[in-house]
C-alpha cells in the first residue's frame, strides 16, 4: 500500500528519490522518509509526517542530502499511527541496517517478543521495525552477509512484504526482497533503480527486471544479481516497459483523475484493437482455445472494489449472451470459505494492478483446486498475470488517481469481448449477431468522447449537491451494477455518504432513508426494466427526493419524473455500462472539487491494496 523508491548510481540520490516518491504518493501519504549514504560516511535519515511536500521542504528538494545511494518511502499507515517516529526508513540501533517496507508482517508481535528477549529495544509501533531488527539479528549472528540475513528473515516472517535494505558494511549497494508485494528494478547508464510501481522510474529507464516471489536482489551501480530463498544465484530476463514517462504526468489537467477520465476513449480503443482483427474477436493472445471455451461449465468472477462491479456487469452480459452460469465473488470473502468450483469451470480474476492481495490469494485457491484461471489485469509482469493460466491484458496505461476510471472501463471491454466470443464459439449467437455486436463495440470510444464534451452541465449540477449528506443510486439489472460503481466513485473521493440499491428493494426498508431534498440518481438504460425503475423513482420523489435520471436517448418520458436528466448515446443495452459510468465519474469528481478535496489522494485510501 506504501511507496518504495531506491537508487544507486553516480549522481545525487535524494532528488531522484523524491521525484520517484512524488509519482508514488497515491500509494501512501501519511508520512515519508529518506535514507541516503555518501560512500563510507554514515547514512543520513530524514523523515516527515504528512504529505511528501513536508519532506521535500525539510531536505531542500533533496539537495541537503549528499550521497549517491539511498532508499525512500511514502507511508500508508497499517501498524502504528501516522507520525515521524513510525515513518520509514527504520533502523537497527547502531544503524548497521536501514530499511523501508511495504506490506504487513503478520507475526510481528511474536517476533518482537523474541527480539526483546535477545536484547533489542523498539522505538516505534510498526511491524517494519521488527523486520529490520530481525534482519540485523541474523546478519550479526551468522555473519554470512546480506543475502543470508534476508533469506533467514524471509523464512521466519509471515505475511506480505517488499523490502529495500541498506547495510553499513556494503556502501553503494541496496538489497531487496519480495513476497506478495510488488517491486520492479530498472537499470540505465550504469545506474540502478528500484520501486514499488512503474511510474516512479519511467523518467529514468524503461529497462526493468521483475523480481519474483521469495526472491532477493543485490543492486549495485548498473548491475543487479538475483537469488532465490536458498541463496542460489538465478538469472532474470531484462524487459522493456512500453509506457512512456508522459503517460504518468498530468498533461495540463488539474488532477490525474480528470486526465484519466479523458483518456478513456483511447484506452478503450486500444484494448478493443488488441483483440478485434478484421471485424472478428481474436483471443489467441489470451490463450483460450475454442475447445476450452466450449467446455466451460461455469464461470466464477473474483475481484475487489471497482473490479467487482465490472464482474457484476460481466455476469449479466455473459449469462445473457453465452448462457454460461456466472457467479461474482468478493475476493476477500472467496478465500475464507470452501468455494464449490467445478473442475470444468473457469475462474476469472480482475485486478488493475495485478497485485491485489485478496484477489491473488483467490487465484491461488482456484489453482490449488485444479480449476482453470484467467486474469484480466493492466500491469504486465504483475503477480496475478504471472500466476494465472491465461491473461487478458487491458491497455489502460498507467493509472495514478486512487479512484479508478480508465482501468475500470477497459476491464468492462475485456468482459464484453469474452462474452461475445464465448457466445459465438458455443453457438449461442449467429454470425450476423456476432458481427453486429463486434461492430457496436468498436463505436464505444467515439460515444465516450461525445459524453465528455458535455461535462460542464454535470459540473453545474454537481456543484448544487456539494454539501449533500446522503446520495442514493438505484437501478435494476445492469443498471444496478452501474449504480454500484457510481456510488463508489461518489463516496471514495467526495466523502459523501452514498449507497447503491437494487431499485426493487426500496420497499424492503431502504425507502425509509429518503428525506426532503435527498438526491436519488435513477439509472435507466435497460428497456425491459424502464417502466419498473421509473415507478421506483416516482415512489422516492413522492417522499421528497430530488431526482437525477440517467438514461439513453429515446426515453424522453423520464423528464416528466426526474428533476435533472443526463442522456447517453444509444448502444446495445448490454454495453450501456461503458457509457453510463462516464457522467457518474464526472459527477463524483466535480462534487469533490467543489468541496475543495484532494481528488487524486482521498483520505484513508491507497491505489493498490496489497495487504489484507
Amino acid at each position: 500500500m506504501c511507496g518504495i523508491v531506491g537508487f544507486t548510481g553516480n549522481t545525487q540520490a535524494a532528488p531522484i528519490l523524491l521525484d520517484g516518491l512524488s509519482k508514488l504518493e497515491y500509494r501512501g501519504y501519511d508520512s515519508a522518509g529518506l535514507a541516503v549514504r555518501d560512500g563510507e560516511k554514515e547514512t543520513e535519515i530524514v523523515k516527515a509526517k504528512g504529505r511528501l511536500k513536508a519532506l521535500t521542504e525539510k531536505t531542500n528538494d533533496g539537495l541537503a542530502l549528499g550521497g549517491s545511494c539511498g532508499i525512500g518511502h511514502t507511508r500508508w499507515a497499517t501498524h502504528g499511527e501516522p507520525s515521524e517516529t513510525n515513518a520509514h526508513p527504520h533502523v537497527s540501533e547502531d544503524l548497521a541496517v536501514v530499511a523501508v517496507h511495504n506490506g504487513i508482517i503478520e507475526n510481528y508481535q511474536e517476533l518482537r517478543e523474541k527480539l526483546i528477549k535477545s536484547g533489542y529495544r523498539f522505538y516505534s509501533q510498526t511491524d517494519t521495525e521488527v523486520a529490520v531488527k530481525l534482519i540485523d539479528y541474523y546478519y550479526k549472528k551468522y555473519q554470512a552477509g546480506p543475502v543470508d540475513a534476508l533469506a533467514r528473515t524471509m523464512m521466519r516472517v509471515r505475511g506480505s512484504y517488499a523490502l529495500a535494505v541498506m547495510f553499513r558494511d556494503y556502501p553503494g549497494e541496496i538489497y531487496v526482497a519480495r513476497k506478495d508485494s510488488p517491486m520492479i528494478i530498472g537499470v540505465e547508464n550504469g545506474e540502478t533503480y528500484v520501486a514499488s510501481d512503474v511510474p516512479a522510474i519511467l523518467k529514468y529507464t524503461r529497462k526493468v527486471y521483475y523480481i519474483g516471489n521469495l526472491e532477493i536482489a543485490r543492486l549495485e551501480k548498473g548491475n543487479v544479481t538475483f537469488y532465490n530463498i536458498d541463496r542460489e544465484e538465478i538469472e532474470k530476463e531484462l524487459t522493456e516497459i512500453k509506457w512512456d514517462a508522459e503517460a504518468a504526468e498530468k498533461a495540463g489537467f488539474e488532477h490525474f483523475m480528470m486526465k484519466e477520465i479523458h483518456e478513456q476513449p483511447k484506452a478503450v480503443r486500444d484494448t478493443l484493437n488488441s483483440c478485434v482483427k478484421d471485424g472478428k474477436i481474436d483471443l489467441s493472445a489470451v490463450g483460450l482455445s475454442e475447445e476450452e471455451i466450449r467446455n466451460i461449465s461455469q464461470i466464477t468472477i473474483v475481484a475487489c472494489g471497482s473490479a467487482y462491479h465490472v464482474g457484476m456487469t460481466a455476469q449479466y452480459v455473459i449469462e445473457d449472451l453465452a448462457h454460461i452460469p456466472v457467479r461474482v465473488e468478493l475476493a476477500s470473502e472467496f478465500r475464507y470459505r470452501n468455494p464449490l468450483l467445478d473442475k470444468n469451470g473457469l475462474v476469472i480474476v480482475i485486478s488493475q494492478s495485478g497485485e491485489t492481495a485478496d484477489s491473488l490469494a483467490a487465484l491461488r485457491e482456484a489453482k490449488e483446486k485444479g480449476v482453470k484461471t484467467l486474469a484480466i489485469v493492466n500491469v504486465v509482469g504483475s503477480s496475478i498475470a504471472r500466476e494465472a493460466d491465461n491473461v487478458f491484458y487491458t491497455l489502460a496505461g498507467p493509472e495514478i488517481a486512487v479512484a479508478t476510471t480508465k482501468a475500470y472501463s477497459t476491464q468492462l471491454i475485456a468482459s464484453y469481448l469474452l462474452a461475445a466470443q464465448f457466445a459465438w464459439v458455443r453457438g449461442e449467437i449467429d454470425e450476423m449477431e456476432y458481427s453486429r455486436l463486434t461492430a457496436e463495440l468498436m463505436t464505444l470510444p467515439d460515444k465516450i468522447s461525445r459524453l465528455l464534451e458535455d461535462k460542464e452541465r454535470i459540473q453545474w449540477f454537481a456543484a448544487k449537491f456539494a454539501n449533500a449528506k446522503d446520495i442514493f443510486f438505484i437501478g435494476r439489472g445492469i443498471d444496478y451494477a452501474i449504480s454500484m460503481e457510481g456510488s463508489l466513485k461518489m463516496k471514495e473521493i467526495s466523502y459523501v455518504h452514498s449507497e447503491a440499491y437494487a431499485a426493487g428493494e426500496l420497499k424492503h426498508g431502504t425507502i425509509s432513508l429518503i428525506e426532503d431534498g435527498t438526491l436519488v440518481v435513477g439509472v435507466v438504460t435497460q428497456q425491459k426494466l424502464y417502466e419498473k425503475t421509473l415507478s421506483n423513482m416516482v415512489e422516492v420523489k413522492s417522499r421528497g427526493a430530488y431526482l437525477m435520471g440517467l438514461t439513453s436517448y429515446g426515453h424522453y418520458s423520464i423528464e416528466d419524473t426526474a428533476d435533472f436528466t443526463v442522456y447517453i448515446p444509444r448502444t446495445d443495452e448490454r454495453f450501456a455500462t461503458s457509457l453510463a459510468i462516464i457522467p457518474l465519474q464526472l459527477m463524483g469528481y466535480y462534487v469533490s472539487v467543489a468541496k475543495g478535496l484532494d481528488v487524486d489522494k482521498p483520505r484513508n485510501l491507497a491505489k493498490s491494496v496489497t495487504v489484507e
